[in-house]
């Protein structure tokens, strides 16, 4: 996945284009500004903004879900502080199917475990960025999706990581 890629829209400089679809983890939006992936969210608002690269994200989403994709290839910008923009790339790192505690990766970035939790919390590219890969040391953890850990736990098994659930 690339991280500050070339745009690949022409909405105008500052505008923000987002597009919902539907998803089996109920909808899911994906949001474009300066023609990179900036969010994504679970809920909310429906939004039917068709850029290129919207377009591309919902294709790569839907290759996800029908098994088809293992590694998502957007140009990404993670819009937070450096701290965030560390804990997420420590999380594109996580391979489909491995999962990763709150405590390696904090470990790795020098934060608290709690901090990384909040980190994570924070993603502003859920799915795109697998905060859902990073468990808490003897349970399963959080997550923001609108279902919470069921919906985590649906992406792992998914994934083929459900088995680290038992």
């Amino acid at each position: 996945m690339s991280v500050q890629a070339e745009p690949l829209s022409t909405a105008p400089a500052g505008a923000v284009a987002g597009l919902t679809l539907g998803t089996p983890t109920g909808a899911f939006t994906l949001l474009e500004k300066d023609g990179v992936l900036t969010g994504a969210r679970w809920g909310g608002a429906v939004l039917d903004d068709e850029t290129p690269l919207l377009t591309e994200a919902a294709h790569q989403v839907e290759a996800y879900f029908d098994g088809r994709l293992e590694v998502f290839d957007l140009p990404l910008r993670i819009e937070a502080s450096r701290a965030q923009q560390m804990a997420c790339a420590a999380m594109l790192a996580i391979p489909m199917g491995e999962t990763r505690t709150y405590g390696q990766l904090a470990a790795e970035l020098k934060v608290s475990a709690q901090a990384m939790g909040q980190l994570c919390g924070n993603n502003p590219i859920p799915l795109i960025v697998p905060c859902h890969r990073v468990l808490g040391a003897s349970g399963l953890g959080g997550f923001s999706a609108p279902e919470g850990v069921e919906t985590k736990v649906w992406l792992l098994k998914h994934e083929r990581a459900g088995g680290l659930l038992i």
